[in-house]
């Protein structure tokens, strides 16, 4: 009992690991690749030179790292850190205090049910690689952001303040509509594949059609993958869909926040993104799988065969996941920095009049082809 619960805290200081530091690095992803679409230079100020003579060297090698601003997340931390901690005078301190706790919460502890490999195999001992191995891994994932709405609720009312309630009230109306189109979306995997469990639905996109193309979500939902996208991009609150935040307007529901209460907003929302792209890989891009690599090696249809050690198939298949979250990631910020923002009724009206009748149809049409092939 003991050695698993050392086994599950391992897995999850992994999983939290690579999620924080994503995300910290989503804050220079962010002014890069904004930079590279506008052709600017962008971040390269914050840079760390060592001032004694015999730190040359060191400084040498971090030239690279200050020349593409890769301390700037550092540089942000610091700055979050050190702000005034400001708390209206009218405002609920407690609540205020505590919206940014419950939205960063609600947003991290989901990618406990998300698998990032099939299992690997320690000291003869085989491990699961999934933090929490639950059979309603998906259903847990969507409780979990849902809860994610009081948060923003809570930072609007607490602030006293007309405009922060405006944005919180945006958040809420555009959260919730959106929850019940990416809740439909999902429905087809799910009725394909015939589990809520994330790690079994992995699995089952291991197999092939004609023995040579994957069977992964993208193949068999095209649709779902693309309202699940529209839908996904929507619940992260950002652009296109930033009129619960609008930057260019004085509206947000953090509008009184300062320091690292709105740090854990803004970390908040990269968490939400990474979520999303996590989701995208594990329901439709077949999750750590790899095209023909099985326990034992890769099995090509051409009947080639390249043998490798059960640790190298692990390593490959966590590899595989984490190259395909990045990809995603890059996809969804490319999408921020491309499209302008929708007003608000665009975005209600795109939720309910458009992607909700597609999600909709989209689940009877696979209800109907999975009961015509039974």
């Amino acid at each position: 009992m003991i050695t698993q619960i050392f086994i599950q805290s391992v897995l999850a200081f992994v999983m939290i690991g690579f999620v924080f530091n994503l995300a910290a690095l989503h804050t220079w992803i962010e002014r890069k690749q904004s930079a590279l679409i506008q052709d600017r230079i962008g971040a390269n100020r914050a840079w760390i030179v060592l001032p004694w003579k015999w730190a040359a060297p060191i400084n040498w090698l971090l030239r690279p790292f200050n020349v593409l601003g890769l301390f700037h997340p550092i540089a942000d931390a610091i700055k979050m850190f050190t702000k005034e901690d400001y708390v209206p005078p009218k405002g609920n301190k407690f609540l205020h205090t505590l919206a940014p706790c419950l939205s960063l919460f609600f947003a991290l502890i989901g990618f406990a049910a998300i698998p990032f490999g099939n299992t690997i195999e320690i000291g003869g001992r085989v491990i699961n690689l999934q933090v929490a191995n639950m059979n309603v891994a998906l259903l847990y994932i969507f409780a979990a952001a849902s809860m994610g709405v009081y948060g923003v609720v809570l930072a609007g009312f607490s602030s006293n303040n007309n405009y922060a309630v405006l944005g919180s009230l945006r958040a809420l109306s555009q959260m919730l509509s959106y929850e019940i189109a990416i809740g439909l979306t999902v429905m087809g995997i799910v009725m394909i594949y015939g589990s809520l469990d994330l790690q079994e639905l992995v699995r089952s996109q291991g197999n092939y059609l004609w023995g040579w193309i994957p069977l992964w979500g993208i193949i068999l939902q095209p649709v779902g993958f693309l309202t699940f996208l529209a839908a996904g991009i929507a619940e992260t609150k950002r652009i296109p869909y930033d009129a619960p935040e609008g930057e260019s307007e004085i509206i947000g529901y953090f509008l009184e926040y300062s320091g690292m209460k709105f740090g854990m907003f803004f970390f908040t929302d990269y968490l939400e993104t990474i979520m999303i792209a996590a989701l995208a890989t594990t329901l439709f891009f077949g999750g750590w799988q790899v095209p023909y690599l099985n326990e034992t090696g890769f099995q090509f249809p051409w009947g080639a065969s390249i043998a490798l050690a059960p640790l190298a198939v692990s390593l490959l298949q966590i590899l595989s996941f984490v190259l395909k979250v990045l990809l995603f990631c890059w996809f969804l910020m490319t999408i921020r920095w491309t499209l302008p923002r929708f007003r608000y009724d665009q975005i209600l009206k795109l939720g309910w009049k458009y992607l909700f009748p597609i999600a909709l149809a989209n689940v009877f049409v696979t209800a109907i082809v999975a009961l015509v092939m039974r």
